[in-house]
Formats: structure tokens, C-alpha cells, sequence
């Protein structure tokens, strides 16, 4: 039984549907049954590709700071290490994936989506999408800042991620973050199109090709999450940092009331 997600089969594919909650807010146990999930999927060879998708309005906003500010060091570095390591594995995930962006996608929710072969997006003036941690004070890796330049280009990749930056539709279109905008109900059926397109390929052919295009990227990649995570573990307990932290934290839970 999973707590925060839904699979869907199809034939031939399989949806993994982030499903905590409102705004489907990674916590340790999503990022558990994501990589489990993930893991089991790509050795079912009854499933040649997987969507990722949220629900309606958020795909997800990203890290439970309500939840996480309450782990103690040791849970912490649990969850920094984890959610590493499934970033990692998305990344070198063999088979075609594609996200559905369902609206929302700042900070947590962008890094699970560059993962992915192809990004459609909900549009609509309210939805963004970005590596925003500078913004919220948290330190972001090495392995993020490559697979952010992979898509958009250096140049873009530096400025967006020094300024925290959160990127409306247009924007991440215009970037190369997303390949689509949608009408929200049209976003899970795009990607099952380009779902349904990548399945009439030889499947041996396509993930052998996949693995090409990607190879320089995952060659860059520093796959101990302990060591590429180290710098986010340590800042995270920083006072000053902490403070600023339970103070966003404070003033988001008071809204909610």
C-alpha cells in the first residue's frame, strides 16, 4: 500500500500520481515510495514507460518545510541523502519518462521534473516552475546546477539559479524547461500521446539511444548523495538560517489558519 502516490497501469506504460495532500509536498515517506516505485517499474517488462504526474493545480510545491523542520540531524541527513539518490535514479531511469505538470512546480517539484524526458505544463498566469532553493535558503547541488544547464543552457541556468528565480509557463517555454503548455486537462493527455508515440519505437533501440543523448550529462553526475548533499545537510542547521526558515515557516502556517 502507498500513502503518497497512485499508479495507473496502461498498456504498456504505467502514471505515478503524486498524492499527498493539497499541494503534494515531498516528505521522506513520498521520496521512499517514489524510488521503491520507480525501482519496480523499471524491472516490470510489462511497463516500457512511466508519467509522472500531480494533482489538479499543483504537480507539487516542493519540500515540506512544515514537516522537515521538525526532523532531528540524523533524520535530516536521511532525507537529503534520499532525496538525492532519487534524483540520481530519475535521471538514470532507462525507460522513457515524461512528467505532466499539473500546475504548480517550484524548488522540490522542479528537480523531480527535469528528471524527466519531456515536460508539459499546465498553463495559466498562476502556475510557476523553478529551482527557487537560493530564495528559501537552501543550498542547492552540484548534480541540480548540471541537469538545469543540460536543458536551458548555461547562461540561463547560472542567472536563474543565482536570482532564485521562479519561472511563469511562458518563461520555462521559452527556456526549454517545458516543451508544451496545456490546458490543465489536456497535460496528462499530451503525455500519453507522447507516451503512446515512444512505445511504436523498438523499445531496445530507444532506451540504447536515450542512454546516448544522456550519457554526458550522467557522466558528470557525483552519485554519492552524502558527498553532493554534504554542503545542504551542514547549511541547513545553520542558525541564521534557521531562524529565517521557522520564520517562513511560522508565517505560511498562520496563512493556512
Amino acid at each position: 500500500m502507498l500513502n503518497t502516490l497512485n499508479i495507473e497501469r496502461k498498456e504498456g506504460y504505467a502514471i505515478v500520481a503524486l498524492n499527498r495532500g493539497k499541494v503534494n509536498a515531498i516528505n521522506q515517506e513520498m521520496v521512499d515510495e517514489l524510488s521503491e516505485t520507480f525501482q519496480l517499474l523499471e524491472n516490470d517488462e510489462t511497463v516500457s514507460g512511466v508519467i509522472l504526474t500531480g494533482q489538479p493545480h499543483f504537480f507539487s510545491a516542493g519540500l515540506d518545510l512544515v514537516e522537515l523542520i521538525q526532523y532531528n540531524k540524523e533524520q535530516m541527513d536521511n532525507f537529503f541523502m534520499s532525496f538525492g539518490s532519487l534524483y540520481v535514479q530519475l535521471l538514470r531511469f532507462k525507460k522513457p519518462f515524461i512528467s505532466a505538470i499539473t500546475g504548480h512546480s517550484p524548488a522540490g517539484g522542479c528537480v523531480l521534473a527535469v528528471t524527466s524526458d519531456n515536460r508539459y505544463m499546465a498553463e495559466g498566469p498562476k502556475y510557476v516552475i523553478g529551482l527557487n532553493e537560493v530564495a528559501v535558503n537552501i543550498q542547492i547541488s552540484q548534480n541540480l546546477t548540471e541537469v538545469y544547464a543540460y536543458w536551458m543552457g548555461e547562461g540561463l541556468a547560472h542567472r536563474y539559479i543565482l536570482e532564485g528565480k521562479l519561472l511563469s509557463g511562458e518563461e520555462a517555454l521559452a527556456a526549454g524547461l517545458v516543451d508544451e503548455l496545456l490546458p490543465l486537462d489536456e497535460v496528462l493527455p499530451r503525455a500519453e500521446k507522447q507516451m503512446q508515440q515512444y512505445l511504436k519505437a523498438d523499445f531496445d533501440i530507444l532506451i540504447n539511444t536515450k542512454h546516448k543523448v544522456r550519457k554526458h550529462l550522467l557522466d558528470r553526475l557525483d552519485t554519492n548523495p552524502a558527498e553532493s548533499l554534504k554542503e545542504a545537510s551542514t547549511l541547513w542547521w545553520k542558525p541564521e538560517i534557521r531562524t529565517k526558515m521557522e520564520a517562513y515557516v511560522e508565517s505560511f502556517s498562520n496563512k493556512k489558519k
